[in-house]
């Protein structure tokens, strides 16, 4: 298959956030198309974009963080999310866009890649294995909303 994985620049605008809304839907596509720019003048951020002929088929993104739950080293680089287009998976795409990653956290003297994936994402869990990641903790998050404590008069 002869697709190709290029670095993803704000001219992919378009076809980077319609893949990010894939990913993660619950932020919108209107709201993806706005952040990328902020996203792409970080330093510490990464964005690789595989595309079949002229057609978007996946992407990656990754960022250096401060730390992250389960890895050793700091600081280290993270994967911030991976999407490949559903009659593409299994074809090793996923595989070649994680390569871009680990090699570009290696060129920043980085010695461990981290990631995570929600609980019940059984497919992403899978697919993280393949890839060579161990699992390191499981997390639940919980929230509670605190009121402003009414004043007395």
């Amino acid at each position: 298959m002869a697709v190709l994985i290029r670095r993803a620049t704000l001219q992919d605008r378009k076809l980077w956030a319609a893949m990010r809304f894939e990913l993660w839907p619950e932020a919108g596509l209107a709201e993806h198309f706005k952040d990328l720019p902020k996203w792409a003048r970080r330093r510490r951020f990464g964005a690789w974009i595989a595309l079949d002929k002229a057609l978007p088929v996946g992407f990656v993104e990754a960022y250096v963080r401060d730390f992250a739950n389960g890895c050793e080293g700091q600081p280290v680089a993270f994967l911030e999310g991976i999407w490949v287009q559903k009659a593409y998976r299994r074809k090793g795409i996923g595989k070649r866009l994680l390569r871009r990653v680990e090699q570009w956290a290696l060129d920043q003297g980085l010695a461990e890649l981290g990631s995570d994936a929600y609980a019940g994402d059984k497919l992403s869990h899978r697919s993280h294995r393949g890839w060579g990641f161990k699992e390191t903790e499981r997390v639940v998050y919980f929230r509670k909303s605190l009121a402003a404590p009414k004043r007395s008069r």
